[in-house]
């Protein structure tokens, strides 16, 4: 069980019943009162945002959230389904609980599922991903000058804005966070 004092960013606890993944937290303390821990926390599961004060002697239970290798196989309809490098099962996940991290996904790529109980509840991407450049407008000699983008679209299907010497097939690096584009790969 965790004291409020370990209620730090990244912690996963149970509350309600559900996992949650602590965002943010702040402790302070009054004169003669025990201290009071005040949370955001993010259910795991649904992926609502909740804000909580714990008081003083409170304690709290750890969830038991871990992750795994598994391969995204195809997406369509919503759903998007992978499979466990170890166990081989397949199992979905819908554009809901996957929210942005969705549009990144490219069939055979290995990501981390995050599970709960044994039971997948997420993806975890990285942080930068490289991508094929599948369609974008040619880039005319001479207008590199001006530092202008043109829309690209990606192997995935996303459009991102990317410098004008961009060519279809060339390879690009694209920040998961934010879904820009960070630089061309050689």
């Amino acid at each position: 069980m965790y004291s409020i004092a370990e209620l730090k960013p990244g912690r996963a606890i149970i509350f309600d019943g559900d996992p949650y993944m602590i965002t943010w937290s702040q402790f302070s303390k009054a004169a003669r009162q025990g201290g009071v821990m005040a949370t955001k926390m993010k259910n795991l599961i649904t992926g609502s945002v909740v804000q909580k004060t714990f008081q003083g002697s409170e304690k709290i239970q750890p969830a038991d959230v871990g992750y795994r290798k598994v391969q995204y196989l195809y997406g369509g309809e919503g759903t998007h389904t992978f499979m466990d490098l170890q166990t081989y099962d397949q199992f979905e996940l819908t554009d809901d609980i996957l929210g942005d991290s969705a549009k990144f996904l490219m069939d055979g790529q290995e990501v981390d599922a995050q599970v709960f109980q044994e039971n997948p509840i997420g993806i975890k991407i990285p942080s930068a991903i490289d991508m094929k450049v599948k369609e974008t407008i040619p880039g005319v000699r001479g207008d590199t000058a001006t530092g202008g983008t043109k829309p690209a679209v990606l192997e995935s299907g996303l459009t991102v804005s990317v410098p004008l010497f961009i060519n279809e097939g060339d390879i690009v690096k694209v920040n998961t966070d934010s879904g820009e584009y960070m630089e061309r790969v050689s």
